[in-house]
């Protein structure tokens, strides 16, 4: 499934200008993360366990435009934590959506949704982003609390019937079962979700349990989520899902999903912590980027994640022509 056209138009405008100053490094996706605190203890979440010291911290929302306006990507997704739990959500949202003119995704677990939408004010700008692993036992089983996925669920309805925008967020872990994914994505099909994102898990430090898949793994499950792309709406791009599958090669591109939570700008990437940085800049000059990816970093050795690549796949479509008319095809007809 292709992104709406005003965010393919947004994109295409900001690709050209990096094109033409010969930027070669641009963030595309800002990953803001207000607070890292949270009203669930999932099992494959690392943020949680990397910064239970700094739960309570929140960023305020001038401090979250601000932001905003010092990296300039086209995109924010405002996450965490979770993110329904700031006291100045709605601020953060409008100034983003309003003032900046960003498109903005906004990542929340559901507990808090319907409960939060007479907040906002829905429009072509922001999409609500739901995070489900699963139907109702094994989601449960992963939020580590019952009755999460209905609550989730109902959410999801009462935000389409607000008129919302809205997609999911589903992560792949080693316990999946594709046939329950399948399951899943015929429920939220039937909720008139717009789309469906897939990710492999990130084998996060912090968490100890061994939930997460191996490449190779990823690959033999990614197949199985390719055949369903034909079927479903996935957020998802041809080129990415070719790499889970393990038929194309891609390198990261840490710096294409920055991240900024109170804690600072996080280095060198969305998954991995070896500090944070001051400004914006300051993480863009100051890290060593070579030292990370997939052979240069063990922690990289596993690593799929959409947040990593997706980046690398607009990067391929900016020198490739072959790559563009693929992503062309998937823009105009799916």
């Amino acid at each position: 499934m292709s992104f709406s056209p005003g965010l393919m138009l947004t994109l295409s405008r900001y690709l050209a200008q990096q094109a033409v100053t010969f930027r070669a490094r641009f963030p595309l996706v800002l990953m803001l993360e207000p607070t890292h605190k949270c009203n669930l203890a999932c099992a494959g979440c690392g943020r949680i366990r990397e910064y239970r010291d700094t739960l309570n911290e929140m960023m305020s929302a001038e401090e979250c435009l601000a932001a905003a306006r010092e990296c300039g990507a086209p995109v924010v997704a405002v996450t965490g934590g979770e993110p329904l739990l700031h006291p100045e959500l709605p601020a953060i949202i409008h100034g983003l959506t309003g003032p900046q003119k960003r498109f903005v995704y906004l990542c929340t677990n559901g507990l808090l949704l319907e409960k939060t939408l007479p907040r906002l004010t829905p429009g072509p700008r922001l999409s609500l982003n739901v995070h489900l692993d699963g139907i109702a036992t094994s989601h449960d089983a992963m939020a580590g609390r019952a009755g999460v996925f209905d609550t989730a669920v109902a959410g999801i309805a009462a935000a389409k019937a607000a008129g919302f925008g809205v997609c999911t967020n589903t992560t792949i872990y080693k316990s999946t079962d594709i046939a329950e994914i399948r399951a899943l994505f015929d429920r939220l099909t039937a909720l008139g979700v717009d789309g469906l994102l897939v990710s492999p898990g990130f084998d996060y430090e912090a968490v100890g349990e061994d939930v997460f898949l191996e490449r190779q793994e990823v690959h033999q499950a990614f197949q199985q989520i390719w055949d369903l792309s034909r079927r479903y709406r996935l957020y998802n791009t041809p080129l990415y899902l070719d790499f889970l599958r393990g038929n194309r090669p891609l390198q990261c591109t840490p710096w294409g999903n920055p991240t900024r939570n109170p804690r600072g700008w996080k280095q060198p990437c969305y998954l991995i912590t070896d500090g944070h940085c001051a400004s914006f800049k300051d993480l863009m000059e100051s890290t060593d980027w070579s030292r990370y990816g997939n052979g240069r970093d063990p922690r990289c050795a596993h690593c799929m994640v959409h947040s990593g690549f997706e980046a690398t796949v607009v990067r391929q479509v900016m020198r490739s022509p072959a790559a563009m008319l693929q992503m062309a095809r998937w823009s105009l007809f799916s």
